[in-house]
């Protein structure tokens, strides 16, 4: 599913009263909240979806894998998803 499918599904269950800009208006708003939330706290947590957190990842060496030749990779900071138990039974009953 992308974000414009998201969009769709996010507007049939909003019902008849909503239009396709209001769900989009609703994605956004989600997305921006997540955002703000990782920035200001680097953990946002959804009970029964799952847990978004800021992960430390060490400086490395790496491969460069078209010359062999190796190279150091800069320590940096990314953002990692836990799913939740209703995330994860969802995805068990998935077809």
């Amino acid at each position: 599913m992308n974000k414009a499918e998201l969009v769709a599904e996010v507007q049939k269950l909003l019902g008849s009263e909503s239009t396709k800009a209001a769900a989009e208006r609703a994605v956004e708003a989600t997305l921006s909240g997540i955002t703000v939330g990782i920035k200001k706290d680097k953990q946002v947590q959804v009970i029964g979806f799952g847990t978004f957190a800021v992960a430390a990842r060490a400086a490395r060496t790496g491969v460069n894998p078209a010359t062999g030749e190796k190279i150091k990779i800069k320590a940096s900071k990314s953002v990692k998803f836990k799913a939740g138990s209703g995330l994860k039974e969802a995805a068990a009953k998935a077809k």
